[in-house]
């Protein structure tokens, strides 16, 4: 991915890390789970042709730094503390895509008064993706120095990836890179999921959403979507036919064409 590093300090003084290229108006992108700025890989040319695109690494990650102990909501200050920079170049608020957790982040930045005008969540997870002891399963696995195991759990069980979409996710470049960020965050973020009030945080979100829903995703992104089209005062929910979580790698296209037709473009 080409484009220029650069960074902001957090409220805790953590860095984080970020890309940007292109020209237009200002679109930060906040990846998921185990992601970095690369997650972006595959829609990165085409939102760059259009807008000034800016990912960040979230903490603990990539070219960001990382704090002690972990909070959900020092996340949140995060994706604040990026857009706040980036409207401040502007000259005014940004569009924001989030996937996965990205988009949990993204959500509670909006709602502490992250300078946003309009928002694009790709199925955030809240405490429906942590069920059947989901946090303190993935705990015991890196703990036990098990972090391949807790990765393939996440995968199939909560992205809902058959076991060749893992294999194929495995042996592509870059595949084994993931254990590292695993280990350091699986079971931080599983942990604070569990007791996320995600529609409690959406109640306070005012700025338009696009809620995507791949059709073949996970039943607790069904779930978790159309309790938030209910929770936000604007919300509008689009399907993504045929895609499931991962629609960035699977359907990068369709993703883009729903991401630009929502933000104008």
């Amino acid at each position: 991915m080409e484009g220029t590093r650069h960074a902001v300090t957090s409220a805790d003084g953590v860095r984080i890390g970020q890309l940007t290229a292109g020209s237009g108006p200002a679109l930060l992108l906040v990846h998921g789970g185990m992601g970095t700025i690369s997650s972006w890989q595959r829609v990165w040319g085409a939102l760059a042709g259009h807008r000034r695109v800016t990912a960040m690494d979230r903490r603990g990650r990539g070219s960001s730094g990382d704090a002690d102990t972990y909070e959900l909501s020092s996340e949140y200050a995060d994706v604040a503390a990026v857009a706040a920079a980036l409207a401040g170049e502007q000259g005014g608020p940004v569009d924001v895509v989030g996937h996965s957790i990205g988009a949990t982040c993204v959500l509670g930045a909006a709602a502490v008064g992250a300078p946003f005008q309009r928002i694009v969540l790709y199925e955030p997870p809240g405490p429906q993706a942590t069920q059947n002891n989901w946090p303190e399963r993935v705990s015991t696995m890196v703990a036990n120095g098990q972090a391949g195991r807790a990765v393939f759990t996440f995968l199939t069980e909560i992205m809902g990836l058959t076991r060749g979409e893992v294999e194929a996710l495995r042996d592509a470049p870059g595949g084994r890179d993931v254990l590292p960020i695993a280990a350091a965050t699986l079971p931080r973020e599983a942990r604070a999921l569990a007791t996320c009030d995600l529609t409690g945080i959406a109640r306070r979100v005012r700025q338009p959403v696009l809620l995507l829903l791949g059709t073949a995703s996970p039943p607790w992104a069904g779930e978790i979507t159309r309790e938030l089209a209910t929770a936000l005062p604007a919300a509008t929910v689009t399907g993504l036919p045929g895609a499931g979580h991962e629609a960035l790698d699977s359907a990068p296209d369709l993703l883009v064409a729903e991401v630009l037709r929502f933000l104008g473009n």
